[in-house]
């Protein structure tokens, strides 16, 4: 059995891709503001390895000013199929702007031209306005490559707890707590 929470999770996000009829990246990712006031919302994994769990977004969206707030967040990723799930805590830091660059341009264009035309989490007055600005971004952009707006980039979450969950029969569940302890983990068990 690994005793590594990352290779853990490759491995258990591999076994999700084979059998999850959708989103197996699909993971909740909980903020909270200055106040402690708490935000949860779907997001995708689109990175990890043993330096975190990556996203992207609009950074001026309401999980980019509760992250400028308060970097720590948690992550839950919910596998029914599996009758699995892994919650990760820990602090969040921005992704370098190369990596934001080189992730951004493997979106679609329809997706990119979103991410110009979108002032994610903010009052909209109709969807027709929205639309609009997508026409104008379409425009702006057309016959070039789409950039990377100022306002989008990524963040990865560094975590210092990671919990494997499954489930079991009568609620006996099985609980693999690792806690981050110097350069390495410390490993123990929790009640279910």
């Amino acid at each position: 059995m690994a005793d590594d929470p990352h290779e853990i999770f490759a491995q258990w996000l591999v076994e999700a891709q084979a059998v999850e009829p959708n989103d197996p990246t699909a993971m909740a990712l909980a903020t909270a503001d200055g106040a402690g006031t708490p935000s949860a919302r779907m997001v995708l994994l689109k990175g990890h390895d043993d330096r975190g769990f990556v996203f992207y977004t609009n950074i001026e969206s309401r999980k980019g000013r509760d992250l400028a707030a308060n970097s720590q967040a948690a992550l839950l990723f919910h596998w029914k199929s599996l009758r699995r799930q892994i919650r990760v805590e820990g602090l969040v830091e921005p992704v370098d702007e190369g990596e934001a660059d080189a992730y951004f341009a493997t979106r679609a264009r329809d997706s990119q031209l979103g991410a110009w035309a979108s002032d994610q989490s903010r009052p909209l007055e109709t969807r027709a306005l929205f639309e609009e600005r997508y026409a104008q971004a379409k425009a702006r952009f057309e016959g070039s490559a789409v950039p990377r707006p100022p306002h989008w980039s990524g963040y990865r979450v560094v975590p210092h707890r990671i919990e494997f969950w499954n489930d079991r029969t009568h609620r006996l569940h099985e609980r693999r707590l690792f806690v981050k302890d110097g350069d390495g983990w410390r490993e123990g068990l929790l009640y279910p």
